[in-house]
């Protein structure tokens, strides 16, 4: 059985903690270019934030490449191998990493971040909002209907030189707003990201993680071995109750 299209909600813009105005409203054509590339930039600030601070929450890889230098050193009986093997396993990482986001940017790009109007502005229980601080597009996010209680978090992006200006906290907000006015009982979202600051911001909108999936397997993957030996992430399960969060009290009753 189908469930009614939510509707959209409207425009609104807040005040931050350093003064500056964060206006959040719904894509329109025009911030295509703006949205595409904050997207972009952000993806590629996942690359070292996999190959090298998420090595430090893989202790089984840690464990494999320590074997691995180990047994060639054992093979080889040559010093200069315990140098060089963390520096090719680093190499590699960061490689792998690449390569496997490249693939995901690829897949995206070519799909929703190609047709934003269709997949979001026009699919029923979807839609993507763009925020603008000083008259520029600094951020966007997306909200997906999985079902009649529950709508996905998305594509939460913010330009980086913008960050720390409250705009992810009013992106977040746009969606919780979105869950309250059409219904939702739940808000959820996934992210791979190992930065503090991420985590930290669903937290701070009332998000609680249920769930870690190790050894995710990011769309746009060959999963070969040299891949699954080399990139590794996991992924962070993210829920909020839309009728026990504080964080929307100021926004609707």
């Amino acid at each position: 059985m189908g469930y009614k299209a939510p509707k959209k909600d409207g425009n609104k813009g807040g005040k931050y903690e350093n003064g500056q105005i964060v206006l959040v409203r719904e894509f329109q054509p025009a911030d295509k270019p703006a949205v595409q590339r904050i997207f972009s930039e952000g993806l590629m600030e996942m690359i070292p934030d996999t190959a090298f601070r998420g090595l430090k929450h893989h202790p089984e890889s840690l464990l494999l490449y320590a074997t691995m230098t180990v047994i060639c050193f054992a093979i080889t009986m040559c010093w200069w191998v315990i140098g060089l093997l963390p520096a090719a396993v680093v190499c590699l990482r960061y490689f792998y990493s690449r390569r496997v986001i490249h693939g995901y940017l690829r897949q995206a790009m070519s799909r929703d971040m190609e047709d934003i109007e269709g997949c979001y502005m026009k699919s029923p229980g979807s839609c993507l909002w763009v925020a603008v601080l000083q008259g520029k597009v600094v951020g966007v996010v997306a909200a997906v209907g999985r079902s009649a209680s529950t709508v996905e978090l998305q594509r939460m992006c913010v330009d980086q030189r913008h960050r720390r200006s409250g705009v992810g906290f009013a992106l977040g907000q746009k969606v919780l707003e979105f869950a309250v006015v059409n219904r939702y009982s739940s808000v959820v979202l996934g992210t791979t990201a190992y930065t503090p600051a991420a985590h930290l911001l669903y937290q701070r909108l009332g998000f609680h993680c249920v769930g870690v999936t190790n050894g995710y397997v990011t769309p746009g993957a060959r999963q070969s071995l040299l891949e699954r030996i080399f990139y590794r992430v996991r992924h962070h399960h993210y829920s909020l109750n839309v009728k026990d969060s504080k964080k929307l009290s100021n926004g609707h009753h």
